[in-house]
């Protein structure tokens, strides 16, 4: 049997793919074969249903002691163009936009602050969940929950649990990059390393804060790279069962300090959509993030393994940062229609994959 008829059998007969088999497909140009399967396997976990969520994005400072080399959006304090929202801007923006739009979840990151204290995060969370109690507050990365966690002194549980009792519903999954600490010394030295990462995501789905999970791709790692990197993603599932979703998220080279890089290819960008859904076999959503890809590829990855477009993301600053030339937010009617062309289905959900109807 060749390589692609063993894969064949394994997911026909729902059987997990070993590590050399999602290599196999990595370094395999039939992306079509690949696609086909994936779009077989995302069938048989969610038909042909296509989620998404109508939520904001809240990127409450770009100021950051952490000075990531693919990071376009992060500002020393002393740059003209640095800020940092108070808790009323916050709530003031949310509400110019709430008007329009009934979000059902508020997605919140930033830098690493120098002297942002950490009552301020808390208020932020309770002044939030007080003001828009329908929405659920998915906030911080696992870069900003260590973060916190050094400026206040107090123990990663203890940093979820008082977020937690404030009104914090869940984690967003950025920060993950690429689980090569080698490559991570190269990209973002300052930034926790993966294992720090992974520790993080399974304290909190041990406090029932579920998560999603993302990879980074297109800085140079190898293909050996991106399955240790879903391995560790898939170990981790196993146990806890906490991650929501996965997020590919492809590099954007503009702005950043990586030099003679280019923005990935669509063939690539596919293939590590339909990977990932192959290979991630306990992880019922694969999302494809349209502020990278551009709507049209986003729309081909709905048949190679991605049932998940996000959602509305209002206002997102940190792709946008790096050069991503997409819509800044999109309406539910214009985010149904995309789907829709496709031949899929739009379903709203929150962001636990409760239908909205």
């Amino acid at each position: 049997m060749t390589n692609f008829e063993i894969i064949k059998n394994k997911v026909y007969n729902n059987i997990r793919l070993s590590d050399e088999d999602g290599l196999f497909l990595f370094s395999s140009n039939d992306i079509l074969t690949t696609g086909e399967l994936a779009g077989y396997k995302n069938f048989k976990i969610n038909g042909d249903n296509v989620y998404y969520v109508v939520n904001i994005h809240i990127n409450y400072t770009n100021i950051c002691v952490n000075q990531c080399a693919f990071c376009a959006f992060y500002r020393k304090e002393n740059r003209k163009d640095a800020y940092a929202f108070n808790i009323d801007e916050i709530i003031n923006f949310i509400r110019s936009y709430s008007k329009v739009n009934n979000f059902k979840e508020i997605h919140i990151v930033g830098g690493l602050h120098p002297s942002l204290p950490y009552e301020y995060y808390l208020e932020m969370v309770s002044r939030i969940k007080e003001n828009f109690p329908y929405a659920n507050i998915q906030a911080f990365t696992a870069v900003e929950i260590d973060y916190l966690s050094k400026i206040s002194g107090l123990s990663i549980e203890n940093v979820l649990t008082d977020l937690k009792n404030n009104g914090l519903g869940s984690l967003p999954g950025g920060g993950a990059e690429i689980f090569n600490n080698n490559l991570r010394k190269k990209l973002c030295p300052q930034k926790i390393n993966s294992e720090k990462w992974i520790e993080i995501h399974k304290t909190a789905h041990n406090l029932n804060i579920w998560s999603n999970a993302s990879m980074l791709y297109g800085v140079k790692e190898s293909y050996m790279d991106r399955i240790n990197h879903l391995k560790i993603l898939r170990d981790a599932q196993d146990i806890t069962n906490g991650f929501q979703s996965f997020i590919p998220f492809a590099f954007q080279p503009k702005n950043t300090a990586i030099k003679n890089s280019n923005k990935t290819s669509g063939y690539d960008d596919l293939k590590v959509i339909a990977v990932s859904r192959l290979y991630l076999d306990n992880f019922k959503h694969i999302k494809t993030f349209f502020v990278n890809l551009g709507i049209n590829l986003a729309q081909v990855s709905l048949s190679f393994g991605a049932d998940d477009i996000d959602g509305t993301l209002i206002k997102e600053n940190i792709s946008h940062s790096a050069g991503a030339d997409t819509e800044d937010g999109l309406s539910v009617k214009r985010l149904r229609k995309i789907i829709e062309e496709t031949g899929k289905i739009p379903i709203e959900r929150d962001t636990f994959y409760n239908i909205i109807v």
